[in-house]
């Protein structure tokens, strides 16, 4: 919490961070007021002071919940009424308050302004952004955890492949599996597509059945505590071609130059130009279609990524996906994606599962 106040480019006598309905929840809250277990704390709304204190409004829905936490003083409300004359009363007599207006909706936009007189509301999304981009030994310990469970997982797939299943059974089994690992949930609708279908970035999952010859592409991972996990592994059912295995092993290399070149005080997007050039360079120039990795955090997609539209300098704690592609429409896809925190001197994986070309025979 107090890395929002470092890093904030107007002063503001305090900041409150607001939650809709899920999935509208500014994940900001649960960064703030490590209330990372449990409760949806729908409707749930906390003020940082500066001094570091943290002051939670929650329904009696989540107060069991919000009673776990130690470093936190609560106010149970009945009504959202009641909630909003918490706030107005604790805020009066302030001049700026920050918001977070990446995550806040327009309906509690309307009711803050509304609720709190006075006080001028002030845009503080880029340093809570900012705070969330570096994160500490905590978080990284939770998202070690959920790159553990989606890389074992990972490792598991091609014992799950069968011939004539559809992509949809694939990835319920995904699903299942991180969830009997300790999981809350995949961190995102997870991707599995056979063939042809490997070869849309973000393809949803459908009927497609697998045969042989078959490009096998996986993008998932698990949330623990609220922290996300991102890996893709691609395989090939039955007897792999010349082509199949030169892709694969064109975007492995790519990944190694992105994995090199990450580390403290490096740009994003010289990363991305360097595994660009490296597949531009092959027969399948042009066939890098999207960024070389995001940033990962209470968000599968959590603030700038690896590309030069981001100016971006990576720092130390941050965490970022590395995963280059080559799509070839009508013939498949191959994407390796890995999780990453940055380091002093490189970058250190978090996601461990094998990568070496595998060829699953029915």
């Amino acid at each position: 919490m107090k890395r929002i106040y470092k890093n904030l480019e107007s002063s503001v006598d305090a900041i409150v961070l607001m939650n809709a309905v899920d999935p509208h929840l500014d994940m900001s809250f649960f960064h703030a007021t490590d209330l990372v277990t449990g409760g949806l704390f729908e409707r749930s709304a906390a003020i940082l002071w500066p001094d570091g204190r943290v002051e939670v409004f929650t329904s009696r829905l989540e107060e069991p919940s919000a009673r776990k936490a130690t470093e936190i003083d609560l106010v149970v409300y009945e009504t959202n009424d009641e909630r909003n004359e918490h706030l107005a009363r604790r805020l009066s007599g302030l001049s700026n308050v920050g918001v977070n207006p990446n995550e806040l909706t327009h309906a509690d936009h309307q009711t803050l302004s509304a609720t709190i007189k006075g006080p001028k509301l002030v845009d503080v999304g880029k340093a809570v952004a900012h705070a969330r981009l570096v994160k500490d030994k905590k978080e990284l310990d939770r998202m070690q955890r959920a790159a553990d469970i989606a890389s074992r997982v990972a490792d598991e797939i091609p014992s799950m492949l069968k011939a004539g299943m559809m992509e949809y059974e694939l990835a319920a089994e995904i699903n299942y599996r991180m969830q009997r690992l300790g999981s809350s949930g995949p961190s995102f609708s997870t991707i599995v597509g056979f063939g042809e279908n490997s070869a849309e970035p973000h393809y949803t999952s459908g009927e497609r059945r697998l045969a042989e010859g078959d490009y096998v592409l996986c993008d998932f991972g698990a949330y623990y505590q609220h922290y996300a996990s991102d890996i893709t592994r691609t395989f090939v059912f039955g007897k792999a071609s010349a082509k199949h295995r030169e892709v694969y092993d064109i975007v492995l290399d790519a990944q190694r130059i992105g994995l090199e070149a990450c580390r403290a005080g490096a740009n994003g997007g010289d990363v991305h130009k360097a595994v660009a050039a490296r597949i531009d360079a092959t027969p399948y120039k042009g066939r890098f279609i999207h960024g070389t990795g995001h940033s990962l955090g209470l968000a599968v997609h959590d603030g700038p990524g690896l590309h030069p539209r981001w100016n971006l300098t990576l720092e130390e704690g941050m965490v970022m996906t590395v995963e280059p592609g080559i799509y070839l429409p009508d013939f498949g896809g191959v994407r390796i994606e890995d999780d990453v925190v940055i380091t002093r001197d490189g970058c250190r994986l978090l996601t461990t599962a094998k990568k070496a070309f595998v060829e699953v025979h029915p």
